[in-house]
């Protein structure tokens, strides 16, 4: 069945990861995920946003009870699963539930996601690598969708490198690597960047608090870009640069050896230092190294993901007509 032959649906969103003003890459992937639902046809979308913290699930939770009450809504879906539990008060739809790694993983948060993993109506993961792992575990032969975001593809495309420095003010000639997450984030593992970095020499650039709107100047900015992390839900910074035709390492975590397979000038590897200086020699000498990837990243674009979510919920309401 085409999508735009499927019954039209009205979902209710519920979330604690969105853009802010403090904060413009909180959750900017769920973001784009909703404009993309947006777009397709047959479908109205509904967001309840509310903040991070561990207060605001047990509010939220009282205030969707209050708000969702007789709004007929055909499907419920949250991101990440304590924003699962609040959107639990909506009552009188099919709910879907998108984890996205730490929460499976957490030492409190884990156990309460994996405990919603057995209740909710479509339990879903952002990578076939969470499929496989806790979630796998916990529910046995029960379906799990694989549901992630995407890469928009209209922002990341690429852009001269000469022209993004320009515009961010860095020199033309100069190697530069981006570590494409906050350092901060232990699990990202920014000390393996800056061992890299430290050696070629180059600078190592960091995404930390950068407007969404921006991020595409500072990967077509990059000799590469370097996913150094222990683990990863989904890892959509190697999408993006492969969308911008930005040769990209990462390690084996969430979508990477998938989306890396077979990419000339792209490595995904365990990381090892000598390996990994190996492989960025060439892109550090080159005053314009690229690699073909848009086409490998359009399989996981934004609008193809969307459609995938659009049929999740279709089958899932369709799985409710039919229950006595």
């Amino acid at each position: 069945m085409g999508i735009n032959k499927l019954p039209r649906v009205r979902v209710l969103i519920v979330t604690h990861m969105w853009p802010s003003e403090s904060r413009p890459e909180h959750g900017s992937f769920v973001r784009d995920q909703v404009e993309a639902l947006r777009a397709l046809d047959g479908i109205d979308v509904e967001v309840a946003i509310f903040p991070p913290g561990a207060g605001s699930y047990l509010r939220a939770a009282r205030e969707l009870g209050r708000s969702g009450r007789g709004r007929g809504f055909d499907v419920v879906h949250a991101h990440y699963g304590l924003s699962g539990w609040s959107a639990l008060a909506v009552r009188g739809a099919p709910h879907v539930v998108t984890f996205h790694g730490t929460d499976l993983a957490h030492r409190w948060v884990g156990p309460l996601s994996r405990a919603l993993l057995r209740i909710v109506d479509l339990p879903a993961a952002v990578s076939a690598s969470l499929v496989c792992g806790r979630a796998r575990r916990t529910l046995g032969r029960r379906t799990i969708a694989v549901l992630p975001c995407g890469v928009d593809l209209d922002r990341f495309k690429r852009i001269e490198r000469a022209e993004a420095r320009r515009r961010l003010g860095l020199d033309r000639e100069r190697t530069y690597l981006l570590f494409p997450a906050d350092p901060a984030r232990p699990a990202k593992r920014h000390d393996r960047a800056h061992a890299l970095a430290a050696r070629l020499p180059g600078e190592l650039l960091v995404l930390r608090g950068i407007p969404p709107a921006d991020v595409p100047l500072w990967v077509n900015a990059a000799n590469a870009v370097l996913v150094t992390s222990d683990h990863e839900g989904f890892g959509l910074a190697a999408l993006e640069a492969l969308a911008c035709d930005v040769p990209v390492l990462s390690t084996p975590v969430g979508i990477a050896p998938l989306a890396l397979a077979g990419v000339d000038g792209a490595l995904c590897a365990p990381f090892e230092e000598e390996r990994w200086l190996a492989a960025l020699a060439g892109h550090a000498a080159d005053p314009d190294p690229r690699v073909a990837g848009r086409t490998r990243a359009a399989l996981f674009s934004t609008e193809r993901m969307a459609s995938r979510v659009r049929a999740a919920y279709a089958e899932v309401v369709s799985a409710g007509q039919k229950r006595p």
